[in-house]
């Protein structure tokens, strides 16, 4: 009979068990929290894990490390090539594999996801509002994004999450609408503090909505029930009072959970990454096709985990941004 691998545990004692994995750095979105309006230099072909080097990844990880929960990221994975059956690979492997979006191009691929196993999915959108939407994100797609959300639910990509990152006179004022809209529909909403993960470095603490204030712009609106957080979910959430809606907040920044933290990141490129705002990487890629053995990358795995600070420490003056910004580095 098969044993449990040992925990992937550093040294707080937080044992990980999911397993976040960009599929690429590219994005057909030009958010403007996120990249300049011409883009960034994407990563060489070469250089970005081939479908074999990923799951050879994580079938390691699954098998000798413990990760139940992998989540496949990009910036916008649809863009990858043969999404489909590197999901049918990896979900052969045993965890839940769910896939976070911008949308763009899941109506035409919803069907197949489900079919291959994924298992749910999180479309980001922030604006109810075709004209925001464009300025937000420098494309009018706002279509495109409504149709692939119904489309996940069709097809049983449940339950579908709908993220949003509220700006301070950006779109702020749809907070309400956009919880309608997800409770009209049957998704779930989740509101996300915006983080200092931009390629232009222009974040501004001042311009960020905080869980409190969302909380108390929901609360004007709806009695809201606490419903907590479920085991180590990054979203603390909220139920309004004589409905089934459910409302996520994630404040990354102003209650971080860094203390529960069981995640890990793997980049396009094949870096490990202990923690979102870590500024060190190990280099998995250079493991693999170096010809290293399924036990010197589980070890290289360990070190790193075992390295994992106490917290991000946003807010405070040894604070340092990544190089990377989070479309290169998977949500």
């Amino acid at each position: 009979m098969d044993t449990a691998p040992p925990p992937l545990v550093d040294r707080f004692g937080r044992v990980h068990t999911d397993l976040r994995v960009s599929l690429t750095d590219r994005c057909n979105l030009r958010c403007t929290y996120c990249m300049p309006a011409e883009g960034l230099d994407w990563l060489p072909k070469a250089e970005v894990l081939g479908d074999d080097e990923i799951v050879r990844l994580v079938r390691i990880a699954v098998r000798r490390l413990g990760i139940t929960s992998v989540r496949l990221t990009g910036g916008e994975p649809l863009l990858r090539r043969g999404l489909p059956d590197l999901v049918a690979r990896l979900t052969e492997l045993g965890p839940e594999v769910s896939l976070t979006t911008n949308g763009i191009g899941l109506a035409r691929t919803a069907v197949a996801l489900k079919q291959a196993g994924l298992h749910r999915v999180n479309v980001s959108l922030d604006t109810l509002r075709a004209d925001r939407y464009a300025e937000i994100t420098r494309r009018d797609r706002i279509a495109d994004v409504l149709a692939g959300l119904a489309a996940a639910q069709a097809a049983g990509l449940a339950p579908v999450k709908v993220n949003a990152v509220p700006v301070r006179g950006v779109n702020d004022d749809e907070i309400v609408e956009l919880v309608e809209f997800a409770a009209a529909h049957g998704y779930r909403m989740r509101f996300i503090e915006s983080m200092p993960l931009d390629a232009q470095g222009a974040w501004d603490r001042a311009r960020m909505v905080t869980a409190d204030e969302l909380l108390e712009i929901l609360g004007a609106r709806w009695e809201l029930v606490p419903v907590g957080r479920h085991g180590n979910a990054p979203a603390e959430e909220w139920r309004i009072a004589g409905t089934d809606t459910v409302v996520g907040v994630i404040a990354s920044v102003t209650r971080p959970f860094c203390g529960g933290c069981d995640r890990v990141r793997l980049t396009a490129d094949g870096q490990l990454r202990n923690c979102l705002f870590a500024t060190t990487e190990s280099d998995l890629r250079a493991l693999l096709r170096g010809g290293a053995e399924d036990t010197a990358i589980e070890a290289a795995w360990r070190r790193t985990i075992a390295r994992k600070g106490p917290g991000h420490d946003i807010g405070s003056a040894d604070f340092v941004q990544p190089d990377r910004p989070m479309s290169a580095i998977g949500g």
